[in-house]
């Protein structure tokens, strides 16, 4: 059996921040590492359903939306997957810090948050969900440029 790409590689070297995981053609991988990996600091599943719900709809109601392949959460509640097709890194982190403003400074409530809506959607929280919110965007704040796994 071929291992595959993110298994490949070294956890231990990853921090946060946001990552160029592979490129497929036109389609792009995104690594929006909230957490330091092995760390055992991790979200808990409301939290990682809570972004996963608001990040994924302002992204797909943003300037790239028509590109937006899928947004959501890495199994190991460290981070999220972002897929673009003809993405532009600089308009990516850009549109993801916007969208991080957008999910702090929000007042209502969760998007998709019925029951008709979402599998289980009494597993939400929005307070959490800024909170970890606000903790990605004070780093990438300080973020430049993209990182790459290899």
């Amino acid at each position: 059996m071929d291992r595959i790409t993110s298994f490949s590689v070294d956890h231990n070297k990853l921090e946060p921040g946001i990552y160029v995981s592979r490129v497929d053609g036109d389609i792009t991988t995104y690594d929006l590492r909230t957490r330091k990996p092995n760390n055992g600091a991790y979200m808990d599943t409301a939290t990682a359903h809570t972004v996963e719900h608001m990040f994924a709809t302002f992204v797909r109601n943003s300037e790239i939306k028509d590109d937006v392949i899928y947004f959501g959460p890495m199994g190991c509640r460290t981070g999220f997957y972002l897929v673009v097709r003809n993405a532009d890194n600089e308009q990516v982190l850009k549109v993801t810090r916007k969208i991080l403003d957008d999910i702090i400074a929000y007042e209502g409530p969760v998007f998709g948050a019925s029951r008709i809506e979402c599998g289980n959607y009494l597993d939400l929280d929005l307070e959490k969900c800024k909170a970890e919110c606000r903790l990605y965007r004070d780093i990438l704040k300080s973020e430049q440029s993209f990182k790459y796994t290899d």
